[in-house]
């Protein structure tokens, strides 16, 4: 009998001979690393409305762009470069990388036919996880190309990672964690809707005189099967049957509970918390809890989507402009968070104290020049 660590080891000592690092997620290993299985569970309808609970958190903020020392010239192709690739469809796709672990994109660029001719990223395509490996160093690489050992280039695949690592550079995939809560859920729900056909329907009994023939019995249970499927029995009329029902409202609480227990995990896995989309009634204190860990995790999310699309102006700065200082984009979570930083800096200007141009426009998303008759040096 194999055992998980005989399996490592196995898979291991193949890797090693293609310089491979597998990938250790426990579903995906005992599913043959296919991540379909990870995706078909997006249609539990309880997984898809977590998703959608997740991403719409950060789908409705604003974005802005932090002009950072960048000239004005260079913060307007940045900025009209953001607004052209659609900043909320492809945050939508980042947000893939926290559900399976890693979400690799394809950069297609363009050079511009302008006379500054800058190369600019055309389209930003989310291509499919088992495309892509990790070798022992923690580089992306086509799957199909582990035997020629085929490097890709810097500039082409950019992968946005979920809690990834040098040690597990495929990161940490939620869905992974959703698998044998939805497996248990759908098993009890089948047994569930056995249970119900065969306690929620009447039982129809019919009678018949001593003598009867066989036909005209078996006749009689046909009209009866017609009014009720499979809860008909026949029975001489002289003959008293009678059935213990079993305690139906009983025995159906425990697979309201199991799916109830299932669904709860799945909330946990993908929302780290349950309130949000289980209508349970809890305390105030409770539910200021539930709240404060999803705006957690949506800054968490934040912070993905943040570091990714900085990748890619990194890579334009890089490309078009090496000696330039590049601005910075920012997703803005709520004028609200700025109000307990804004009573802070009038109290220490009332100190004294002044703030430069740089802080002003770094901490509340001005640029340099918006403000510059009310800006101290």
């Amino acid at each position: 009998m194999k055992t998980l660590f005989n399996e490592l080891k196995y898979d291991m000592g193949l890797s090693n001979l293609m310089n491979i690092l597998p990938n250790p997620d426990r579903i995906l290993r005992t599913n043959l690393g296919r991540y379909q299985v990870l995706r078909d569970l997006k249609n539990d309808p309880h997984v898809w409305s977590c998703i959608q609970s997740r991403k719409s958190g950060l789908m409705s903020l604003e974005w802005a762009l932090i002009q950072n020392e960048s000239s004005e010239g260079i913060y307007r192709i940045i900025s009209e470069f953001l607004k052209k690739i659609d900043v909320f469809a492809l945050t939508r796709d980042i947000l893939e990388a926290p559900l399976f672990g890693f979400q690799p994109f394809e950069i297609i660029w363009k050079l511009s036919e302008d006379k500054q001719k800058i190369i600019l990223p055309e389209r930003i395509i989310p291509r499919l996880q088992e495309l892509f490996i990790f070798d022992k160093n923690g580089n992306i690489k086509l799957s199909n190309s582990m035997i020629n050992n085929e490097e890709l280039s810097a500039y082409k695949i950019l992968v946005a990672g979920y809690e990834a690592n040098s040690i597990n550079p495929y990161g940490h995939s939620l869905l992974s964690k959703c698998f044998y809560p939805v497996t248990f859920k759908n098993g009890g729900l089948k047994i569930w809707l056995n249970f119900i056909e065969k306690f929620g329907s009447p039982l129809i009994m019919g009678q018949y005189q001593r003598g009867t023939t066989q036909d005209e019995i078996e006749k009689f249970a046909d009209s009866l099967n017609l009014m009720a499927q499979d809860a008909v029995i026949v029975a001489p009329s002289d003959i008293n049957v009678e059935f213990k029902e079993a305690a139906k409202s009983t025995s159906s609480e425990l697979f309201r509970d199991l799916l109830k227990f299932c669904n709860t995990e799945i909330s946990k896995a993908i929302l780290s918390q349950t309130l949000t989309t289980e209508i349970d009634i809890g305390s105030y204190a409770a539910t200021e809890i539930h709240f404060r860990i999803r705006k957690e995790v949506i800054l968490s999310d934040a912070r993905l989507v943040e570091t990714f699309i900085n990748k890619i102006i990194k890579m334009i700065f890089e490309l078009n402009f090496p000696n330039e200082k590049m601005p910075i984009f920012n997703l803005i979570i709520n004028d609200a968070e700025n109000t307990q930083r804004i009573e802070r800096d009038i109290k220490i200007t009332q100190m004294g104290f002044a703030f430069s141009k740089e802080y002003v426009a770094n901490s509340y998303g001005f640029k340099s020049g918006d403000l510059e008759s009310h800006l101290v040096n």
